[in-house]
């Protein structure tokens, strides 16, 4: 094929259908009408000599040769992108840029107040676009450049890609004031005999408590398992069940209506990291986003956990 032949902006499109999987949106995501999409689209399968986007029940959905494009598409966007990037090509208080982050509503909880007001005070243009993914799916996220950064812990990502310490925390645990029966020191003994409400989509490291509790030769009982942590204070309250969660966490709880209570086991600290790809080391605009990231948790980075979890005594 002749590339001189061959319209480039055309790419910028294909990368919209393939993301959004539909001509309207993708229309919206790069600021062309539908008919203009569908134009594009039509000349996208004489290129490809494939339907890239076909009907199915529950709507449209890619072809097998569509997903295969969709990474290395993203890719020679990037590279495109990096290669017309200057020093100067990023302003602030012009861009309006949307940045993509993977966090968890724990992570939002934690970081998204205070990176938003920085973002807007220095940035009032910029839109950031929040995602929920899996640890795993975050890093293969993070490789094919459908997102900029992932805020969790412990991402196995095996050196693929750059990190930064945000936060050092720990784990507790946290029951209603109402159904604690001792104002003792919580015993290992007291913490196994505990029911336990268990949040699924955590990457908070109860696994790793239930892990070194094996290794005791113990087992804790998790009667109540949820996928997020907005529905934890309610269903404490209502149920006599504890949950081991973030110390970091657990301060953002109304103290009077919860007994905060150090793990009667010696644990790793938790550390929450700012991930994302080498490709993107150089870029103004990222290193401009992980510098505010940096500087919104650098107060909580200062302020002691040691007042934030309670012992009963």
């Amino acid at each position: 094929m002749n590339l001189r032949s061959v319209d480039l902006n055309l790419l910028v499109t294909l990368d919209a259908l393939l993301s959004e999987k539909q001509v309207t949106r993708a229309g919206k995501k790069i600021g062309l009408t539908q008919p203009a999409v569908s134009n594009a689209l039509g000349r996208l399968r004489h290129m490809f000599k494939d339907e890239i986007l076909v009907r199915a029940a529950a709507g449209m959905e890619l072809t097998p040769r569509a997903k295969a494009l969709a990474p290395t598409i993203r890719q020679i966007l990037q590279q495109i992108e990096a290669l017309l990037a200057s020093e100067q090509s990023f302003d602030p208080l012009q861009s309006e840029r949307q940045f993509a982050l993977r966090m968890s509503d724990l992570t939002e909880l934690l970081f998204l107040p205070a990176l938003s007001r920085s973002i807007r005070a220095t940035a009032p243009k910029v839109k950031l676009s929040v995602v929920h993914l899996s640890p795993q799916h975050a890093i293969e996220a993070l490789i094919e450049g459908t997102i900029d950064m992932a805020l969790s812990t412990g991402l196995d990502d095996s050196g693929s890609l750059r990190s930064q310490i945000l936060l050092r925390d720990r784990m507790v645990c946290v029951t209603s004031r109402r159904y604690v029966s001792s104002h003792q020191p919580l015993s290992l003994d007291r913490f196994v005999a505990l029911d336990f409400l268990n949040v699924s989509s955590s990457c908070t490291g109860s696994g790793v408590v239930d892990s070194r509790l094996a290794e005791l030769h113990c087992a804790r009982r998790v009667v109540l398992t949820v996928p997020h942590w907005l529905v934890v204070p309610d269903m404490l309250i209502a149920l006599p069940v504890s949950v081991i969660m973030s110390a970091r966490h657990a301060a953002t709880l109304q103290s009077g209506r919860f007994a905060i209570q150090e793990l009667p086991l010696a644990l790793e600290p938790l550390i929450w990291s700012l991930y994302w790809h080498p490709r993107h080391d150089t870029n103004n605009a990222h290193r401009w986003l992980r510098t505010r990231i940096l500087e919104s948790t650098a107060s909580m980075k200062d302020q002691s956990l040691s007042s934030e979890a309670e012992a009963l005594c």
